[in-house]
């Protein structure tokens, strides 16, 4: 009876300066949050990294500030180990940075931000830019959003496809080609959501058209809460869904909801995303959704209960994880195929509601 509560024999053995970031994860990561690393990436080897599984990823946090977009991001999408994104605006308005080759620096959290307002320099705890990025950037999206194609209704997957279309022309013509995960997605056919498209410098832009009578752009956000759910419907009927949560907060929220969205609005019967992954630093026991395990998760019907051991948290700066965890996958995990879901969201919204009119006769 005893045996069934032993893993593998912990076996330690020396680190030598030429081993791999796998072999670091998968021999060297034994216990506390390195162990829930190790199990997240043995985890995306084993079962979810499968042409079957839909994977759907939320990010939250200053992350493509940090580089992290073009050296972790990137990387996922072009390999096909990314179906699906939900992010905060600013994730996606900081990308761009990197696309019109404007500089991010390393600095220091402690430097005086009154001298660093003197200076018009911006930070982002120990990143510093000039002010004169904001400005650029600014000018980018506001020229770009107010083309045409863009004064309509349409939902944020629309927007930022439209947006990273002009994104990857800008990086071909700059030379700064896989530096951006709109430019990226936009190539792999990713659709990539924002649930609060208001709350982000892309958003205070399409605001600033509709002040200067440049046009409006108008954003669909039922068209997203359909979209996302037809997504996660197609994932259960014809294959297994995954979730892979960095941070939490309104992205994670919407990546999850599309469990009851289906079940318990639209009622679609289904069973929870078969795989739940999160990296976060929030605490569960305040409430909040960012620490909310996948335990809690399954009192809402977000997850399945009968797979809870494919559910994984792991306590950690994603800035940490994110880069370890593309290592391992990019080392032990064969390319998938790009689903190109953007491509099928009209063929998988027809599903969604010939379901829909199924179940609610």
């Amino acid at each position: 009876m005893k045996h069934e509560f032993k893993g593998a024999r912990i076996e330690p053995r020396k680190i030598t300066g030429t081993i791999s970031a796998a072999d670091l994860i998968g021999n060297f990561f034994n216990a506390y949050n390195g162990a829930r690393v190790a199990e997240i990436c043995r985890l995306l080897e084993k079962k979810v990294l499968k042409e079957n599984v839909t994977v759907g990823v939320s990010l939250t946090g200053a992350l493509t500030p940090a580089g992290l977009g073009a050296s972790a991001l990137v990387p996922l999408i072009e390999a096909g180990f990314i179906d699906y994104i939900v992010s905060t605006g600013a994730n996606l308005y900081h990308d761009i940075h990197y696309g019109l080759n404007l500089a991010m620096h390393k600095s220091s959290p402690f430097v005086d931000d009154v001298e660093l307002r003197k200076h018009q320099l911006i930070r982002i705890y120990d990143i510093i830019f000039d002010f004169d990025v904001l400005l650029q950037s600014d000018k980018y999206v506001a020229d770009t959003v107010g083309k045409q194609e863009f004064l309509r209704k349409l939902s944020t997957s629309e927007l930022h496809y439209l947006m990273g279309k002009h994104v990857n022309d800008t990086e071909v013509k700059l030379g700064t080609q896989g530096s951006t995960v709109l430019g990226a997605a936009y190539r792999a056919g990713v659709p990539v959501y924002c649930p609060s498209p208001g709350d982000s410098t892309i958003g205070m832009n399409i605001a600033m058209l509709n002040v200067a009578g440049r046009g409006d752009v108008i954003i669909d956000v039922v068209a997203d809460v359909n979209e996302t759910a037809a997504i996660v419907l197609d994932a259960m009927l014809h294959g297994e869904s995954a979730v892979i949560i960095f941070g939490g907060g309104s992205p994670k929220n919407f990546l999850l909801q599309t469990e009851p969205q289906l079940s318990e609005v639209l009622n679609i019967p289904v069973r929870g995303h078969d795989y739940f992954m999160q990296i976060t630093d929030a605490r569960p026991d305040t409430g909040g959704l960012s620490g909310a395990t996948p335990h809690e998760a399954v009192s809402w019907g977000k997850v399945n209960p009968e797979l809870l051991p494919n559910a994984v948290v792991a306590y950690v700066d994603t800035t940490i994880a994110m880069p370890l965890m593309t290592a391992y996958t990019l080392a032990k995990c064969q390319p998938r195929k790009h689903k190109r879901l953007y491509d099928k969201r009209g063929v998988l919204l027809d599903q969604l509601k010939a379901k829909f009119r199924e179940n609610n006769k």
